[in-house]
């Protein structure tokens, strides 16, 4: 059986967010996989990387050890969050800073004192961010040039290893119908069956 572990983070339970991450649990759980879902809001995630835990030798307390020892394991990898400013909402951003960390994420190689190009640790064979937003595609895409896929692709998991990367935004949420709601919920359901198939 292969683990895929869910990192929810929007801070209204009643979110288009959460209603994503308990479908995309549930398909998964279906094919057969086991699921660990995080709801950061909910489980109070202390997003502030102190100074203390920057070194890879850093001092990591066990929260964070916990899910760094998670991240670490998994097959697959899924996120869901809603477009802030061209960014992820802070406390995710934060859930990077200390868990995507130097010797669980990736390492530099012998004799490279972190400034050149790092190679990546995690053993995730695939990972898919679903998004959600209030702002046309085709806005995102012309004016401000979509950040949100170069963040999560390029920046954070290409770099950590993970080359097998799928993003769907899912939007204009503000305007939606619960009729186009539940399409989406389909969508992000399909989507997922064919990334991760059967365990």
């Amino acid at each position: 059986m292969s683990k895929v572990s869910i990192i929810l983070c929007h801070p209204s339970p009643g979110s288009f967010n959460h209603a994503i991450a308990e479908r995309a649990s549930l398909t998964l759980k279906n094919l057969g996989h086991e699921v660990a879902l995080h709801d950061l809001y909910a489980e109070r995630f202390p997003p502030a990387l102190p100074d203390v835990e920057i070194p890879r030798d850093g001092v990591v307390p066990g929260v964070i050890t916990r899910h760094c020892e998670e991240i670490a394991q998994v097959d697959g990898i899924v996120v869901v969050h809603p477009n802030w400013w061209g960014m992820p909402p802070a406390v995710l951003t934060g859930w990077v800073d200390r868990v995507m960390r130097p010797g669980v994420a990736y390492e530099f190689l012998e004799g490279d004192g972190g400034e050149g190009v790092p190679r990546g640790l995690l053993k995730a064979r695939s990972a898919v961010v679903l998004n959600t937003s209030n702002t046309l595609e085709d806005r995102e895409r012309k004016v401000f040039g979509d950040p949100l896929e170069r963040i999560w692709k390029d920046c954070i998991f290409d770099l950590c290893g993970v080359k097998d990367f799928h993003r769907r935004t899912f939007s204009v949420v503000v305007a939606s119908t619960p009729e186009q709601r539940s399409s989406w919920l389909d969508e992000a359901e399909a989507m997922l069956t064919g990334i991760f198939g059967t365990a």
